[in-house]
């Protein structure tokens, strides 16, 4: 699972999103702390989730909707909601 620090300018594992299969990949928010970049330093919010996924989806260079898609489906399937 990833957070926003992701965004971070000094995240230096970009190859490592690349590496995670999108049927593994999970986007979190680690609310109130890490807020991703613009919000860096403020409280994070769950709604900052969808920056962590459009960097995530700008690394793999897929279309974001589809890591939203993936990770609704990924947490879905590891809490046992579908």
């Amino acid at each position: 699972s990833f957070s926003g620090v992701v965004t971070f300018k000094k995240w230096a594992d970009d190859a490592l999103i690349r590496l995670i299969p999108d049927d593994r990949v999970l986007a979190e928010t680690d609310s109130p702390y890490l807020a991703p970049l613009p919000y860096r330093g403020k409280r994070n919010e769950p709604g900052n989730v969808a920056l962590v996924a459009k960097k995530i989806a700008e690394l793999k260079e897929i279309p974001a909707s589809s890591v939203e898609q993936a990770t609704t489906e990924n947490i879905a399937r590891l809490f046992g909601l579908k």
